[in-house]
């Protein structure tokens, strides 16, 4: 399983910035496209011009994701005309704790050794038999970073004492498929906020839709805007003046979710969404529930839908459903909106 998961990390890549304030990308195992290097050394703080330090930042470029651990250089060390550096892995899975913890260690070999040598060595050991040990410099192990642990790293029940009931738009939205835009001037609330979201739809498992990091520049948008629903992290304010980017834009610092005017019908809330969202405030305010617990109530609810939405599609021509066929069993209008969009979300849906 080790060696599988190995197989997930694509290369591994160093940043300097030298004491003359230059930042520069220098080393690269095996290779980086000239697209994705010029987004990583955006992410890099190094390049940044002093404002915040970020210890390590992650999210995600053409399917691609990156980790990015950024350390300062202290004296005495072989990196005498270094004053910061990061090693960058990119990879196809996300696991932010397993990332975050190689990169440690490859942080300190770099540091101690002054040579990306023996970086190297450490990730194609990796790359090979799973672990890399060393005394001085630590050790990892793939095994001991299952994904689910991943998964759950972050707080659902954070988010729902943050929005209270309005949790239920989250919901919807990312049932619906929607366009989620996040903004926060601090990357590290960002990332934590944006990753949590898709435990709310636990029955995809789908973190591909997370885009935690995300700069307003062509390249990015052209990436983001090719998955047809996500959820992205922005730390420009001027995002929320891009309604082209999203069915709903939630401020952090501001605590306020807004459901933009094109997608107000497709969201339009009824009796169906005020149940889900007491379930889902009650089961996190629940003080003896834990965060799993939370996921797994919010998860028991969803397939119920679900299975009723199937329901609907078996007693239908090809196992799809039809507007008129909604209409036949007289539900509430804004459940009928909402099962119509399920519907085509799941493709379930004859058009």
């Amino acid at each position: 399983m080790a060696a599988i998961e190995a197989q997930f990390m694509l290369s591994v890549g160093l940043i300097e910035k030298d004491v003359n304030g230059d930042t520069l990308w220098v080393w690269c195992y095996p290779s980086v496209s000239s697209d994705l290097r010029q987004v990583l050394l955006r992410k890099c703080c190094l390049t940044q011009d002093g404002r915040d330090f970020h210890t390590f930042v992650f999210g995600q470029f053409c399917r691609t994701w990156y980790y990015i651990t950024t350390a300062e250089v202290q004296e005495p060390t072989a990196l005498n005309k270094i004053t910061h550096f990061s090693v960058v892995i990119t990879a196809k899975d996300f696991n932010p704790e397993k990332y975050a913890a190689l990169n440690r260690v490859l942080c300190r070999m770099y540091i101690k050794h002054g040579s990306p040598v023996k970086m190297m060595e450490a990730y194609v050991t990796v790359l090979t038999k799973g672990i890399c040990q060393s005394d001085e410099n630590g050790s990892f192990l793939i095994k001991d970073h299952d994904v689910r642990k991943a998964y759950l790293a972050a707080s659902v029940k954070d988010v729902v004492s943050h929005f209270g009931m309005e949790t239920i738009i989250l919901y919807t939205a990312l049932m619906l498929k929607k366009r989620i835009v996040v903004h926060h001037p601090r990357i590290e609330p960002l990332l934590e906020f944006t990753r949590v979201l898709p435990t709310l739809t636990w029955h995809r498992k789908d973190w591909s839709i997370v885009h935690p990091y995300v700069h307003l520049t062509d390249t990015e948008l052209e990436d983001l805007k090719k998955s047809p629903g996500y959820i992205a992290g922005f730390v420009d304010p001027e995002v929320g003046n891009r309604s082209d980017l999203f069915d709903v834009y939630v401020s952090l610092p501001d605590s306020v979710i807004t459901v933009s005017q094109s997608a107000k019908e497709a969201m339009a809330m009824g009796k169906l969404h005020k149940d889900i969202g007491h379930l889902i405030v009650q089961s996190a305010e629940d003080p003896d529930r834990s965060d799993s617990q939370v996921i797994k109530d919010i998860s028991v609810k969803t397939k119920e839908i679900l299975a009723n939405l199937v329901a609907l599609a078996d007693g239908c021509e090809d196992s799809k459903i039809t507007l008129e066929g909604l209409k036949q069993r007289h539900f509430p209008p804004a459940t009928e909106n909402f099962l119509f969009h399920l519907a085509a979300a799941e493709q379930l849906l004859r058009i």
